[in-house]
């Protein structure tokens, strides 16, 4: 298996050091950078075109990243405009998903959107990793919850949108399962998920584009402000 190549940014440094021994001891990524600044995470990226960068929302010295507290995901839109070979990974402790919509409101490929407290997961991290290398999309399973428990969509959904199942659907296909994956979880055929699937996309009216991971497309089309 090729090592992801990644550059850690996270301002502090024990978090810093621990994520990035947690990674390179998983046999599946090598840190080429880990910096402790926005400025210092722009330069790794320029320089040495990592697979994916890892950062924290929040970060220091951020010049011309003007949003306090919002460095990261600033920084992450910057590194996805310069080049669409790299793939992001922000880690955040806000579950509020002000926070995930915007960093997907460019589009959602080669973007994740995780809480902080998924780094001692390594199977989660490492997931979410991998996928963005390849193109993919995840938003931590928490903020999707919160989005639903706020919307009461599963109690009484409208009509004219997402059905029960459909819902179902919808939030499994936020924890990054496959169609496999979902329809063991929902103990239900595979056939009978690419039909939920297929469904949910033409509700949301979302076109099979080469620059829109549409599964996590449809949780932000979904959940998303109306």
């Amino acid at each position: 298996m090729t090592e992801l190549r990644v550059v850690l940014a996270e301002d502090h440094y024990l978090v810093r050091e621990g994520t990035r021994r947690l990674l390179e001891t998983s046999g599946e990524i090598k840190v080429v950078a880990a910096v402790g600044t926005a400025d210092e995470l722009l330069d790794a990226a320029r320089r040495l075109r990592p697979d994916v960068v890892v950062t924290d929302i929040r970060m220091p010295g951020s010049a011309g990243l003007v949003r306090a507290g919002m460095e990261g995901i600033d920084a992450a839109h910057r590194i996805r405009g310069a080049s669409r070979d790299i793939g992001v990974v922000v880690l955040s402790q806000f579950s509020d998903a002000m926070f995930a919509l915007d960093l997907f409101r460019d589009g959602t490929e080669g973007r994740a959107y995780l809480l902080k407290d998924r780094v001692g997961d390594i199977d989660e991290l490492l997931g979410a990793i991998r996928s963005v290398a390849a193109g993919g999309s995840v938003i931590d399973p928490k903020v999707v919850e919160g989005l639903l428990a706020k919307r009461g969509v599963r109690d009484n959904p409208p009509p004219a949108e997402l059905t029960p199942r459909e819902l179902d659907v919808l939030r499994e296909m936020a924890h990054g399962l496959s169609n496999g994956g979902i329809a063991r979880a929902l103990h239900l055929s595979v056939s009978a998920i690419e039909k939920h699937v297929n469904s949910i996309f033409l509700k949301l009216a979302l076109e099979n584009s080469p620059d829109t991971h549409r599964r996590v497309a449809a949780v932000i089309a979904y959940l998303g402000p109306r």
